[in-house]
C-alpha cells in the first residue's frame, strides 16, 4: 500500500479502509434507495403528490436530527452512531422490501420508513466528518475527502440508481428494496469491524446537556470568522443557484428543443465533472491560499449557469452542467478538509451538523422559490441571478472575513496546528 498514488493514500490505513468501504456501501444504499422508492409508489398507483410527501418526510427528518446528530458526535463514539444508523436503515429497509414482496406495502409504509431514514441520515454525516480526522493524519484528509467526491456521484447518481432500475425492471421494487437492505447491512459489518476510537473532548469544557451542546457548536460558528463567512456565503450560494439548477433547468432545455434524454445529460455531465474534479484535487496538495480558492471556485463555479438562461444550444448546457459540478465539488472536497483541519476535534461534531443544518434549510427555500420568482423575472432572469450572485458574494465573503490573512496566518501545508490536527491513525494502524 506504501506506493498508492496520493489520491488513494488514505486506503494505507486499515481503519479507514473499512470506514470507506462502509461509505461506499451506504452511498450505494442510498442510490438504490432513490429509484427503488420512486417505483415502489408508482407500483401502488401513487403520484407525485405521494412521492412528493414520502420524499419530503426524509428531509424532515435529516433537520430534525442533524444538531443533536452533531451533539451526539462531540460525546460518544462516532462508530456507536454509525453502526445504530446503519443498523436502522437495514432494518426498515428490510422491512418495506418484505411487504412489498408479499403485496402486503402501503405509501405510508415508504412514509414512515423515509422519515425514520432522514432522521438516521441527519446522524450520520456529523459522526462520519468527526471519525474521519481520527483514523487519518492531517495530510491524508484531502485525498480522503476527494475520495468521497468521486465515490458519492459514481455511487448515487449512476451505479446505485442503474442497478435498482435493472432489478425493477427484471423482478419487482421489493427486490430492489432488498438490495438496498443488503447494501446498508453491508455498511454496517464494515462500520461494525471499526477498531475503538476515544471521543476527543475538550477536559475543561463543561458538561451540560444536548442542548448546551448545540448552543456552544452556534457560539465557536459565530466567533469564528473564516468559517462563519464562508457558511454564510455557502447557504446564499444555495439559495441563489440550487432551486434554478434543479427546478428551472429541465424547462430551459425544453425551451432549446430537448427532452428527458437531453436533460439527463447534462445532469450526467454534472455528476462526471464532479467525480473528475474530485479524483484531480485529491491527487493535489491542498492550495496555499485555500480559503480563497474554495471561495472563489465556488462562486465562479456558478457562472456558467448564465449559459440556461442565454443559449439555446444543449451541447453547450451540458459543458455548463460539467464545469458546474466539478467547481462545486472542488470547493466541497477543500471546504470538508479544512472543517477536519481547522476546527477542534471535540467541536467538529457540531460545526459539522451546523453545516449539514443550514444546507438543508436553505435548499427547500430554494426549490420553492424557484417557479415564481421565474414567472417574476423569466428564466433569462433567474439563470442570470444564480450564475451572477455568487460571484459577488464570495468576494464580500472574503473580503469581510479578512481571508487572505487568515490563511497566511494558518498555513496547512506545513504540518498540524496544535491542538486540532493531531490524529491517533498511527495507532490505530498498529490495532
Amino acid at each position: 500500500m506504501a506506493s498508492l498514488p496520493r489520491a488513494l493514500a488514505p486506503l494505507r490505513h486499515p481503519a479507514y479502509r473499512l470506514l470507506a468501504a462502509s461509505m461506499a456501501l451506504s452511498l450505494l444504499s442510498s442510490g438504490l434507495w432513490i429509484v427503488s422508492l420512486v417505483w415502489q409508489v408508482v407500483a401502488l398507483d401513487g403520484g407525485p403528490a405521494q412521492l412528493s410527501l414520502v420524499s419530503g418526510l426524509s428531509a424532515v427528518g435529516m433537520l430534525g436530527s442533524t444538531l443533536f446528530g452533531g451533539a451526539l458526535a462531540d460525546r460518544i463514539p462516532q462508530r456507536h452512531i454509525l453502526v445504530a444508523v446503519a443498523l436502522v436503515q437495514t432494518a426498515t429497509i428490510a422491512l418495506v422490501a418484505a411487504l412489498s414482496l408479499t403485496g402486503l406495502i402501503a405509501v405510508w409504509h415508504l412514509a414512515a420508513v423515509s422519515l425514520a431514514g432522514g432522521l438516521a441520515a441527519g446522524l450520520y454525516y456529523p459522526a462520519y466528518s468527526a471519525l474521519v480526522p481520527a483514523l487519518l493524519p492531517a495530510e491524508d484528509l484531502l485525498p480522503a475527502n476527494g475520495l468521497e467526491g468521486v465515490l458519492r456521484p459514481v455511487l448515487v447518481d449512476a451505479a446505485g440508481p442503474a442497478a435498482a432500475a435493472a432489478l425493477v425492471s427484471a423482478f419487482s421494487p421489493g427486490a430492489a428494496l432488498a438490495a438496498t437492505a443488503l447494501a446498508a447491512s453491508g455498511a454496517a459489518g464494515c462500520v461494525l469491524a471499526l477498531p475503538p476510537t476515544p471521543v476527543r473532548r475538550d477536559p475543561e469544557a463543561p458538561v451540560g446537556g444536548l442542548f448546551g451542546d448545540v448552543r456552544d457548536g452556534f457560539r465557536y460558528l459565530v466567533r469564528t470568522p473564516w468559517l462563519f463567512a464562508t457558511l454564510a456565503f455557502a447557504s446564499l450560494m444555495v439559495l441563489a443557484m440550487i432551486g434554478p439548477l434543479e427546478v428551472l433547468m429541465p424547462f430551459a432545455v425544453r425551451d432549446a428543443g430537448g427532452g428527458p434524454a437531453q436533460h439527463a445529460y447534462v445532469l450526467a455531465a454534472f455528476g462526471i465533472g464532479g467525480a473528475l474534479s474530485s479524483l484531480v484535487i485529491a491527487s493535489l496538495r491542498l492550495p496555499r491560499r485555500y480559503l480563497t480558492v474554495m471561495n472563489l471556485v465556488w462562486g465562479l463555479g456558478c457562472v456558467p449557469l448564465v449559459v440556461f438562461g442565454l443559449s439555446s444550444n444543449i451541447w453547450a448546457m451540458v459543458a455548463a452542467g460539467a464545469v458546474t459540478g466539478a467547481s462545486f465539488q472542488v470547493g466541497m472536497v477543500i471546504w470538508g478538509t479544512l472543517l477536519q483541519r481547522r476546527v477542534p476535534p471535540a467541536m467538529l461534531g457540531r460545526v459539522s451538523s451546523l453545516d449539514f443544518f443550514v444546507s438543508l434549510a436553505f435548499m427547500p427555500v430554494s426549490l420553492a422559490l424557484a417557479g415564481p420568482v421565474s414567472e417574476l423575472i423569466g428564466l433569462t432572469g433567474a439563470f442570470l441571478v444564480a450564475g451572477l450572485a455568487p460571484p459577488v458574494l464570495a468576494v464580500v465573503a472574503i473580503l469581510a472575513a479578512r481571508m487572505p490573512a487568515d490563511e497566511i496566518a494558518h498555513p496547512l501545508d506545513a504540518g498540524a496546528e496544535p491542538g486540532t490536527e493531531e490524529s491517533p491513525a498511527g495507532e490505530l494502524d498498529r490495532v
